[in-house]
Parts: structure tokens; C-alpha cells; sequence
């Protein structure tokens, strides 16, 4: 379950995001009926703004901790929840923007370029990231040796990986490990680092050519992959040796 996850970070975040071939309606009235249907389904998504570049986001209020937001770009619709008390907390809002985008949105099966079912971390840590990282995630490995030179330490370890799920390479699992801590460029102060160093697994739908692609099917199959896959192989090789590493270097 996420509130299991949550326990493992400090911020837990699973969102969906659908990318368009082509550009989403922009008209003033598509857009507010959009989310008032979101709005109408969850009635604390409250706080309605535009960004720039005509980026539309719909959320509840932050103060929490604990948030859903939608969001409508040129070309992408997004979906979120911040910290969800289950993972079907999160999945019934992302199953509901599914459901409402052909209808009112006009997106159909060969306007979606590919579907992301997304699964991140964060981890506070106010201390040299790249350190955390190397030491949790290459310690066993070639790059190793590299820290055996004089005077090297590690500046930029911002690992990321894409593997094929599928023969076609339509399925993709992709996970990447964000470190804060900016790059040291010779002359230049370093800051104190207060951010936290971001997890994020990402599992890629690309539709086929040869059949008409179901987005609502896709996403529960996809959302299955995920859990699987966190339980399995990222928790345990990932998320675990970076939390260990960051509660020895607390204590020290």
C-alpha cells in the first residue's frame, strides 16, 4: 500500500500523464467543464489558476501535505496525488481524467502518443547528495574505483535507466535517482542544499499501430507492473540502500 511507501520518505507521489499528438482545446468553456467535472466528483479540488505558456492546474489545497491536482497543457494531461492514504486513492481520480478526456477533451485512441504511470520519492537530506547517491547506488560497482583517485569525490550522480518490458519495446520501465546538489564550477560559492533527492519510476505505454489502444485497460495494467515492480526490484535495490545511507550520515 502507498502508506507504506510513505514511511520509506518523506514525500510520496503517484501521478499519471497522458501526452497528446496533437494540441488540447483551449476555448475557455472546454476547459472550465473539464474541471468542474473533476471538481464536481471531488469537491476539495478548490484552487483553480492558469500558468504560463496557458498550462490550466486544478488542486486541493497544499497546507496538508496531502493533495490531488490535475493539470491541462498544450499537450499533455496530468493527474496527481501527493501522499495518497492508498494507492486507489490516487487511481480513481487518474481513472476518471481517462474516462472524461474523449468526451471532453476530444482525445481518442490515435491522438495519445503514450501513457505514464509514475511512482516517485523524495528524501530530505541537506548534505551533499551526489554523496548519498554514489555511496548508496555505485558502491558495489565499476564507477567505484574512480573515488580511489586523489582527491575525488563525487559532484554529479544523477543515475537514470530505461529497460524494455515488452518484445516490441512499447512497454518501458524507466528509473531515475536526482541529486540537488548543484555541480561545482571552479570560482563559484557553493550553497547549503535544503532540497531532497528525488526517486522517480516511471512505466511507458506506447500504442500500437495494429490495434485501437485503450487507454482505461493500459493503465491497470501498467499500475500493476508498477507495484510489482516497486516491491520487487525498486524498493529493495533502490529506495532501501538510499534511506540506510542517509541515516548513517545523520547519525555521524
Amino acid at each position: 500500500m502507498s502508506s507504506s511507501y510513505g514511511s520509506l520518505c518523506d514525500d510520496f507521489y503517484l501521478d499519471m500523464y497522458v501526452n497528446t499528438e496533437l494540441e488540447l482545446p483551449s476555448q475557455r468553456d472546454t476547459i472550465l467543464a473539464f474541471f468542474e467535472r473533476i471538481q464536481k466528483r471531488f469537491g476539495t479540488m478548490g484552487y483553480f489558476y492558469r500558468r504560463e505558456k496557458n498550462e490550466y492546474c486544478l488542486e486541493e489545497d497544499r497546507s496538508g501535505g496531502r493533495y490531488r491536482w490535475v493539470t491541462l497543457e498544450t499537450d499533455r494531461i496530468s493527474s496527481g496525488v501527493v501522499n495518497p492514504s492508498s494507492f486507489e486513492d490516487a487511481y480513481c481520480q487518474d481513472r476518471l481524467v481517462l474516462e472524461l478526456m474523449p468526451y471532453m477533451l476530444c482525445v481518442n485512441h490515435l491522438d495519445i502518443a503514450w501513457l505514464d504511470v509514475v511512482f516517485a520519492m523524495d528524501f530530505d537530506y541537506s548534505g551533499n547528495h551526489d554523496e548519498v547517491i554514489a555511496e548508496a547506488l555505485f558502491g558495489q560497482s565499476a564507477f567505484n574505483c574512480l573515488f580511489d583517485l586523489p582527491a575525488a569525490k563525487p559532484i554529479c550522480f544523477c543515475p537514470a535507466v530505461v529497460v524494455s518490458l515488452s518484445e516490441d519495446c512499447r512497454t518501458q520501465a524507466r528509473i531515475s535517482v536526482e541529486s540537488k546538489t548543484s555541480v561545482y564550477e571552479p570560482g563559484e560559492k557553493r550553497q547549503a542544499n535544503d532540497e531532497s533527492i528525488s526517486l522517480s519510476f516511471t512505466i511507458r505505454q506506447y500504442p500500437s499501430g495494429a490495434e485501437k489502444f485503450d487507454a482505461l485497460k493500459s493503465f491497470g495494467n501498467q499500475c500493476r507492473l508498477a507495484e510489482e515492480l516497486m516491491a520487487e526490484k525498486i524498493v529493495p535495490n533502490f529506495v532501501k540502500p538510499l534511506t540506510d545511507v542517509i541515516a548513517q550520515k545523520r547519525l555521524t
